[in-house]
């Protein structure tokens, strides 16, 4: 949901890439029928799996929670981001979950494009 959020917030100006450290085998479609419901389609989207080359590449690496799996890199900026896992809940929780996504990548869009304010 965070990439997607990020893809649609920053209108291609962010390249973005989406991966986990245990990433399930589908994506989850009580998720894809939230983010529908805000006209973001993630229907088509696959898991995959955080490579180290993926992180040594990027400029920005948000993390949910996985803590030492994740590979690091000294100079790279970090966050991690405290969200709950929407697997196995129902759509107003994973609707809370949603918004609560798009919230910190609006903030986050706001700080690495200023221009967006």
């Amino acid at each position: 949901m965070a990439a997607s959020w990020l893809a649609h917030l920053a209108a291609d100006r962010i390249e973005v890439r989406s991966a986990g450290s245990e990433p399930a085998g589908s994506i989850n479609p009580v998720a894809v029928a939230a983010m529908a419901e805000v006209g973001i389609d993630i229907g088509a989207n696959q898991p995959k799996v955080l490579t180290t080359d993926a992180v040594r590449s990027a400029d920005v690496v948000i993390t949910m929670g996985c803590g030492d799996t994740c590979p690091v890199f000294a100079g790279k900026r970090y966050e991690d981001w405290n969200v709950a896992d929407p697997a196995g809940q129902d759509i107003e929780t994973v609707r809370l979950i949603r918004d609560d996504i798009a919230g910190r990548v609006s903030a986050l869009v706001r700080d690495l494009l200023p221009d967006c304010r």
